[in-house]
């Protein structure tokens, strides 16, 4: 059957190949994937999900199957979307493509904005004359602008999802009904980067159920890193790295953990330097320690995949004991959130190792798998970890020293 398939492609796409041209003789498997895009209508393929580091700013971002402008209509009410935002300018170039990520700005703490995402297809790109095709807008959306002065946070972390996209909805379920400021997502929702559509179809669109209306915030795993599709990867969310912000009582330090493995290992074959990126990062983490953003917290809380301790002897495991434990110390962080070993735990400090409590989130296997709920007011921060069934199995209080 798939021969036969295969043949009659062949041939329907050899009678068109004068329009199409010569090239189709000599390769007819791209001439014909050429003339299916060509015949295929112009379509939003993902999209919009919310990306932010609060700030009184969201990033909106969608994807388009064809290049396209794209700008974002919003508004404080659902029948005057009298604002417009475009897209960040390079070079004083609007963007043009396919990947679109549109920040709103300036928006008023606590406030809910409605907004509406449009893309009109460029059909062809010549030096002096643009030829635009259809336009395309969405529904009207709309998300709460959080006030990062409020008097406390709430969010859930998942980990370790690894291509299984049925536990994000399964997941985030056993929340349900439980107001959140964002969903947390710590690494390794892939086992590997492919292509586009893995991105698609294992993340944003189990994604949809909440990231139209909440944002989520990402931070790479190991096996991010790894992949054909690794260095585009980043493209499809507003930030995947180290960075750090506050809400509410908490402030928030993102470490990007890298790869596990040495940066010398054959699957590699020299093309990484995660040992250099960990040392930028622990520079940077010093950094952040000492500013008064964080110092002036009433809790810190450091979300990490791999964890700064009690995974193993693999290389990046002991490399991000060595250059991020002394710092995390140092700085007197409350919590670190990790995942990684596949095996859910609660580490109590530890006055010879970690001097703070480590939470580490389950695995992607059927019984493994975990939600974690955090909480927390200027007195206390509340962490509870649910299995896949919906039973506690961890927990933690760190009150306010």
């Amino acid at each position: 059957m798939k021969t036969n398939v295969l043949k009659d492609n062949r041939r329907s796409f050899l009678k068109g190949s004068l329009a199409l041209g010569g090239i189709a003789l000599l390769n007819p498997q791209k001439a014909l994937a050429a003339a299916t895009e060509k015949e295929e209508g112009f379509k939003i393929l993902a999209g919009p999900y919310l990306q932010t580091n609060f700030g009184n700013s969201i990033s909106i971002l969608w994807i388009t199957n064809k290049n396209a402008a794209s700008w974002v209509n919003y508004g404080t009410s659902a029948g005057a979307l009298d604002q417009k935002a475009f897209g960040k300018s390079e070079l004083g170039l609007k963007p043009a493509g396919r990947i679109n990520c549109v920040t709103l700005t300036n928006l008023k703490p606590g406030a809910t904005y409605y907004y509406q995402i449009a893309s009109k297809e460029i059909k062809d790109f010549q030096p002096y004359k643009l030829t635009y095709g259809e336009e395309l807008t969405g529904n009207t959306e709309q998300f709460v602008n959080t006030d990062i002065a409020k008097e406390s946070v709430s969010f859930v972390m998942l980990n370790d999802i690894h291509d299984r996209p049925q536990s994000i909805p399964h997941l985030l379920n056993l929340d349900k009904g439980n107001q959140r400021d964002f969903v947390f997502f710590n690494g390794d929702i892939f086992d590997y980067q492919t292509d586009e559509q893995q991105i698609i179809d294992h993340m944003l669109q189990p994604c949809d159920m909440f990231a139209r209306n909440l944002p989520f915030v990402y931070v790479r795993g190991n096996h991010e890193t790894r992949g054909k599709f690794a260095r585009d990867f980043s493209s499809y969310f507003h930030h995947v790295g180290h960075t750090a912000f506050t809400l509410g009582p908490v402030r928030f330090v993102i470490l990007d953990t890298g790869e596990d493995k040495e940066d010398t290992h054959p699957v590699y074959a020299g093309i990484v330097d995660f040992d250099t990126y960990r040392l930028e990062q622990a520079k940077w983490l010093e950094q952040e320690i000492g500013s008064k953003a964080f110092k002036n917290a009433p809790f810190r809380i450091v979300m990490m995949h791999i964890p700064p301790r009690y995974s193993g002897d693999a290389h990046g495991a002991v490399h991000c004991t060595q250059v991020f434990e002394p710092l995390l110390n140092k700085g007197k962080v409350d919590l670190v959130l990790s995942g990684h070993t596949h095996r859910y735990k609660v580490h109590a400090p530890d006055k010879n190792g970690n001097h703070y409590p480590i939470i580490i989130g389950g695995g992607p296997r059927e019984g493994t798998r975990t939600i974690t709920q955090v909480s927390a007011s200027r007195k206390e921060v509340r962490v509870r970890m649910l299995d896949d069934s919906g039973k506690e199995v961890g927990s933690y209080l760190v009150t306010r020293k």
